[in-house]
């Protein structure tokens, strides 16, 4: 294997692939822009209490412009494996050799189910690295990893990367199962990574709580009903197994933590998502990885906006969001058919009123200002005559309000007479102490009304 290509240099392909660099010069990276512009300027640096280093291997964002490897190294997050595969396809060929280093279970089937043919070699990293900036790695803890056939047997070519990453000074196991080894390692992540994110601590935290064995014996028990149930069966003990392995490292973050604080997205899906969905296709009941799952996105996903979406904002105690399916569960008081405004229009819309209720008004608010896409018009009316004349227009005819129509969201005010608003593309609602600008030219047009056809 003379030409091996590293794809991505975050916390573990950065750790790894430094290292391997650092002692076989054939050593290539497949790199994001951001990440390249880095290690091109600086290089990629390993910061480590047992000795730091900077290697400037050959890197770049196409495929086309690094040496056709003979081994490709993944070690990027599990959720761009799609994307990845469709980059390194132009240069697989029929002895090319794919070793992942991801966590989850079914990285290694997609890609046989991508390539149809046995070019993959099974991997799990035994790591605590971060991310310190683009091409910098900062390692903390271990840094080994094991390898395996699927099929269990011991090849010429595990045996060559298991040299490749001892000759780099890479502790390297041979897994005789590395399916299990893998399942075992998802034991650890499905407890660890979304608990450390919930308590907002190290591992320890969680470990020195006696309440807390109980929900670890939960999870690692639904985590191993799965891997049973996909012929591959976990020691009764696995719980226990996990605690123990864990009291060396009790000081550390984790993987989700560190995506977590750095604004990143998390490997939830793949972990204990992965489970939930696996549960519910083989009839497995696992509520505690479902309520793990739904918290860690509650909590790590950031706010939605955009189209399809309105905000309340500005004088309100916690701004909103709400898209159209949030604003069809409010009470049904607020709601009006457009027709009773607009005769012949077959619509649905809501009352500012009730708009204005979901989110904390300061006491001193007074008025409301509704702005459409990229604030290119606005309308300021008092908060009494948002109150009792404003209507946001949601839905024509059952289905979204189109954009022809001034979707999806459209504010009128029948009532109000000549100082009637009208404002089409609505995307965030303004409340404000004392008026803000207002783009009106007053009397509207008697014409200026929601379009009853897309």
């Amino acid at each position: 294997m003379k030409q091996i290509l590293m794809v991505g240099a975050g916390a573990v392909g950065g750790y790894f692939g430094a290292h391997l660099a650092k002692y076989h010069p054939s050593v290539s990276f497949l790199l994001r822009p951001k990440t390249l512009a880095a290690v091109m300027q600086r290089g990629l640096t390993v910061r480590s209490a047992a000795g730091s280093f900077t290697v400037r291997p050959h890197a770049s964002s196409s495929i086309n412009d690094l040496p056709a490897p003979d081994l490709i190294i993944l070690g990027v997050k599990a959720y761009d494996l799609d994307e990845v595969m469709d980059h390194i396809e132009p240069v697989v060929t029929d002895k090319t050799v794919i070793l992942t280093l991801q966590n989850g279970i079914d990285t290694e089937d997609r890609l046989l189910n991508r390539f149809q043919r046995d070019c993959v070699v099974g991997g799990v990293a035994y790591i605590y690295s971060k991310i310190a900036e683009p091409g910098v790695i900062e390692h903390y803890k271990r840094g080994s990893v094991s390898i395996g056939e699927l099929m269990g047997h011991e090849s010429p070519r595990l045996v060559a990367i298991r040299d490749l990453f001892a000759m780099a000074g890479i502790p390297c196991h041979l897994s005789k199962d590395i399916r299990r080894t893998k399942w075992e390692k998802m034991c650890w992540n499905c407890v660890f990574n979304p608990i450390t994110v919930l308590i907002n601590d190290r591992v320890a935290q969680a470990l020195d709580h006696p309440e807390m064995m109980g929900v670890i014996r939960q999870v690692v028990g639904e985590v191993a009903a799965v891997s049973a149930a996909m012929k591959v069966p976990l020691p009764p003990d696995m719980p226990e197994r996990v605690v123990k392995a864990t009291q060396e490292i009790r000081d550390i973050h984790t993987s989700m933590y560190d995506d977590w604080k750095a604004g990143r997205r998390t490997e939830i899906d793949t972990l204990n998502g992965f489970i939930v969905r696996k549960g519910r296709e083989l009839g497995i009941p696992t509520p505690v990885n479902e309520a793990l799952t739904a918290m860690i996105k509650t909590l790590t996903e950031k706010e939605r906006t955009g189209p399809g979406r309105i905000r309340i904002e500005g004088a309100v105690v916690q701004p909103v969001s709400l898209d159209r399916a949030a604003i069809a569960t409010l009470p049904a008081e607020h709601h009006v058919d457009a027709a009773t405004v607009m005769p012949g229009m077959k619509g649905r819309g809501i009352r500012l009123n009730g708009l204005l209720d979901v989110p904390a008004l300061a006491v001193d608010a007074d008025h409301v200002t509704v702005h459409s896409v990229g604030d290119s018009y606005s309308v300021c009316l008092t908060l009494q005559q948002a109150r009792e004349h404003g209507i946001l227009i949601y839905e024509l005819d059952g289905a979204p309000l189109p954009e022809s129509s001034g979707g999806p969201f459209r504010l009128i005010t029948p009532g109000l007479g000549d100082f009637c608003a009208n404002v089409k593309h609505v995307e965030r609602i303004e409340v404000t102490k004392g008026p803000i600008r207002d783009a009106r030219h007053p009397p509207c047009s008697p014409d200026d009304r929601v379009a009853t056809t897309a």
